[in-house]
């Protein structure tokens, strides 16, 4: 089912799974987040468990509502039944609750999830970022993207995480789209079928920021349902 989209309100929306379903809460700042991060999670997360886990998308106006209101949501959303865990993703890219002392990506990104859990304070909360955007997984896989943008990505793109506040990954798209297809890089439109396409245990060995929200999802099951290895 998917939620109404009140004034000043969360808008949730389920992605794989529903009643009587593990579960998961992904807390994300925007529409093409909730869109997509439900599926994508779920392509790592079920081939490593023998019981299905659904992912419930929340999403908040921007990321200062998600700061502001995570820890009362967080709270709400752990005391349903069958909830794994809750986890809020923002872009690393965008967000100035940060030190202004703090200048480098892994300084802001390792403050940033030990604050978001200092404020949650519950052991099934996790709070990660996508270095430095969601599309940096995109990067991971370039062979999804239209042949002229893919021919044009700088030698930087090979690893993801390294497209950084300079030029982020959203707007590298966005440069490249208007340069060689003279069009728009739409985020909910070619992102979303983007996402659709994208290997997630290929973005898991690409991008280390993704590797530790699939751990923690990871940890986060019980023992019980892991796939033996």
């Amino acid at each position: 089912m998917a939620g109404g989209v009140f004034a000043g309100q969360p808008a949730a929306q389920w992605g794989t799974g529903g009643y009587g379903v593990m579960k998961f809460v992904i807390f994300c700042e925007g529409y093409t987040e909730r869109a997509v991060m439900g599926d994508l999670l779920a392509r790592w997360l079920n081939p490593q468990v023998t019981r299905k886990v659904g992912f419930k998308r929340v999403r908040f106006d921007g990321w200062q509502q998600l700061v502001k209101d995570t820890p009362l949501k967080a709270a709400m959303h752990l005391k349903e039944p069958d909830i794994l865990g809750v986890v809020s993703l923002l872009d690393l890219y965008g967000p100035t609750f940060y030190p202004a002392h703090l200048s480098s990506a892994e300084e802001r990104r390792m403050w940033g999830m030990a604050e978001m859990r200092r404020r949650v304070n519950h052991e099934r909360y996790r709070h990660h970022f996508a270095v430095h955007e969601v599309e940096a997984w995109l990067l991971a896989q370039p062979d999804i993207l239209p042949v002229p943008v893919k021919n044009k990505l700088p030698g930087k793109a090979a690893q993801p995480e390294t497209v950084n506040f300079n030029e982020p990954p959203a707007k590298l798209l966005h440069r490249l789209y208007s340069e060689v297809l003279h069009k728009d890089y739409k985020k909910i439109v070619e992102g979303t079928k983007l996402f659709s396409r994208l290997n997630s245990e290929t973005v898991y060995l690409k991008c280390p920021a993704f590797k530790a929200l699939a751990d923690d999802l990871l940890a986060l099951c019980p023992q019980d349902i892991l796939v033996q290895r």
